[in-house]
C-alpha cells in the first residue's frame, strides 16, 4: 500500500499548476532610479529603516566592498530581483526549480517537498523553500491551469537591498509569491516579494516586481557582480 502510493505521488515539477521555465526580462516601469542605476549615498526615503540600518547606509562605500571582495552585497535574493535582471528558469530535478540570472550571474534553488537545508555557512542566495498554491475545487474539464508559488528564503549572508548600500542583515527572511499572467498573448511573471528583518527595517519591506517572456535566450548578458554597477 505505502509502496503503490509512493509509486502514484506526483512530483513538484509533474504537478505545476503554471509554467514558469524559460528566458523572462525584468520589466521596470517604478522605481527606475533605484533600480536601474546606481542611486546616491544616503537615497533611501521609501524603505522603512531603522535608525541602524539608516546609519549603514549612510557609511556606504562602494570601493571598500570591491577591494574586500564583498562587490556582490546586493546581489543577494533581496536585492537581486529588484536589479536589471534577466531570468533563465528550468527544472534541475524534478523536486528543484533553478532560477539562474544573467545580472551578477547568481543561481537561486528553489526546493519543494521534505527538503532538509543543509549545515552551512550563509550565502548571498540562502536557503529557499517552495511551495504551489492550488485553487480549492476541481478545475473544469479542458480549463488551464492555475495557481501561484511561494517561496520562503532565510540563512542570507548580509547583504543590501539597493545598490547605494541600503542593509538586510543576516536575521532577514525573504517571502515571495509568484503568479502568472498572459495578457494580449504576452506572459508575465508578478512577484510580490516581502522582506523581513527586525534589526534593519521598522516594518517588512513589501514591492511588486513584474517580468515579461522572452521568445528565447538571444539577450542574455552574463555580467559579474560589481559594487559599483
Amino acid at each position: 500500500m505505502v509502496l503503490a502510493a509512493r509509486i502514484g505521488a506526483q512530483t513538484p515539477q509533474a504537478m505545476a499548476p503554471i509554467d514558469l521555465t524559460g528566458n523572462w526580462v525584468a520589466v521596470i516601469s517604478e522605481d527606475w532610479r533605484w533600480r536601474m542605476i546606481t542611486p546616491a549615498k544616503g537615497d533611501y526615503p521609501s524603505v522603512p529603516l531603522t535608525p541602524e540600518g539608516m546609519k549603514l547606509a549612510d557609511a556606504w562605500d562602494p570601493a571598500r566592498d570591491q577591494a574586500a571582495g564583498e562587490q556582490c552585497r546586493s546581489y543577494g535574493a533581496p536585492g537581486l530581483m529588484r536589479g536589471p535582471i534577466r531570468m533563465r528558469i528550468s527544472w534541475l530535478d524534478a523536486n528543484t526549480l533553478k532560477v539562474e540570472t544573467d545580472y551578477g550571474m547568481q543561481t537561486r534553488l528553489f526546493h519543494f517537498g521534505d527538503w532538509t537545508p543543509p549545515r552551512a555557512q550563509a550565502t548571498w542566495q540562502g536557503n529557499s523553500v517552495a511551495k504551489w498554491q492550488l485553487p480549492t475545487g476541481a478545475a473544469a474539464a479542458g480549463a488551464p491551469k492555475t495557481g501561484s508559488l511561494t517561496v520562503t528564503t532565510d540563512r542570507l549572508r548580509a547583504g543590501y537591498l539597493r545598490k547605494n548600500g541600503v542593509p538586510y542583515s543576516a536575521n532577514a527572511r525573504l517571502t515571495e509569491f509568484w503568479d502568472h499572467t498572459q495578457q494580449n498573448g504576452t506572459r508575465w511573471i508578478v512577484i510580490t516579494s516581502i522582506v523581513h528583518d527586525p534589526r534593519y527595517l521598522l516594518v517588512p519591506f513589501t514591492t511588486s516586481l513584474q517580468f515579461k517572456k522572452e521568445a528565447d535566450g538571444a539577450k542574455w548578458d552574463p555580467t559579474p557582480c560589481s559594487a559599483t554597477w
